[in-house]
């Protein structure tokens, strides 16, 4: 079946910037581990640099993306999320002369980009985005999850890029009745990596330890993460599991207004974005308003 370009249009464009751009939605995975993070870097290798390569040869024009998490170097995500603003008069560039009639509008631009991309990264899918939506700004929390093997022998090679391998036994009960302290709205400058004008106050939604066998997960999820906050959550409970600190201790970091040197984050390679949550379409602009309005400690 053939068609031109126009055909495949299915709706209107679901966000007009004035300048006549259409937003789409990426949902993205990568293995990090040969990337420099995801922020494009002069020089380096970055998961944003790869992506806005690929898009820009298809679209002919110059790609920007934003996304949910600016993830670190090293670190993994199956469930990234992040948007693009493509020209109008760019878009046909997505659609081939000869689209199967089952296929959805971005089907054969996924395809395309599968080609395209290295195979460290890949876009799942690509969808619309619904009037106000914002990768970053619209999303209610963010999940990672970190993974540990306690196993004697180490971590099984084929995991060997997404489990760190800990060296000592870990009490998980421990480390769980701990995290609890932490769970709430709270200053997480203990954990966080100074940035300039930036807040260190977050919801921390979920923190929870579980141990299967010699694996043990980490789950943390929260509206949103400050620089490092993530790996120094889980190195700040190694401490506790190794009875090295106690629960007290972790408590009490959160009355520090700088980054602590009595812990060190846990490495890069057992961390991944596995998701990101947004609120009903109707929703997204006012969710938008929220999060942009920074936190300040009179809000604790």
């Amino acid at each position: 079946m053939t068609r031109s370009p126009s055909d495949n249009v299915v709706n209107m464009p679901a966000t007009d910037s004035g300048g006549g751009f259409v937003r789409l939605r990426l949902d993205i995975a990568y293995d990090g581990t040969e990337f420099a993070g995801w922020a494009t870097q002069d020089g380096q290798r970055t998961v944003a640099g790869a992506i806005e390569d690929a898009l820009s040869t298809v679209f002919r024009t110059p790609v920007r993306t934003r996304a949910a998490g600016r993830t670190d170097s090293g670190v993994h995500a199956s469930g990234q999320v992040a948007h693009v603003d493509i020209p109008e008069g760019a878009l046909p560039h997505a659609y081939p002369r000869t689209v199967r009639p089952d296929a959805t509008e971005f089907a054969p631009l996924v395809r395309r980009l599968g080609r395209l991309l290295p195979e460290d990264v890949r876009i799942r899918e690509i969808s619309r985005a619904a009037a106000g939506f914002d990768a970053r700004f619209s999303a209610l929390r963010r999940h990672y999850i970190y993974r540990l093997s306690t196993a004697q022998y180490g971590v099984d090679p084929q995991d060997s890029r997404f489990v760190t391998a800990w060296p000592r036994d870990l009490d998980v009960d421990a480390m769980a009745d701990a995290a609890r302290h932490l769970v709430g709205l709270h200053d997480f400058a203990a954990f966080c990596r100074h940035r300039d004008g930036a807040t260190t106050i977050r919801e921390l939604q979920r923190l929870d330890c579980v141990r299967t066998g010699d694996r043990i997960s980490v789950h943390v999820s929260a509206d949103a993460f400050c620089w490092n906050m993530v790996r120094s959550l889980v190195g700040a409970l190694t401490a506790v599991g190794e009875h090295r600190r106690d629960a007290a201790w972790l408590a009490a970091l959160l009355d520090s207004t700088r980054r602590r040197s009595d812990f060190a984050a846990a490495p890069a390679r057992g961390l991944t974005l596995v998701g990101v949550d947004y609120p009903a379409d109707d929703e997204l602009a006012a969710r938008t308003l929220v999060t942009r309005d920074v936190r300040t400690p009179d809000e604790l």
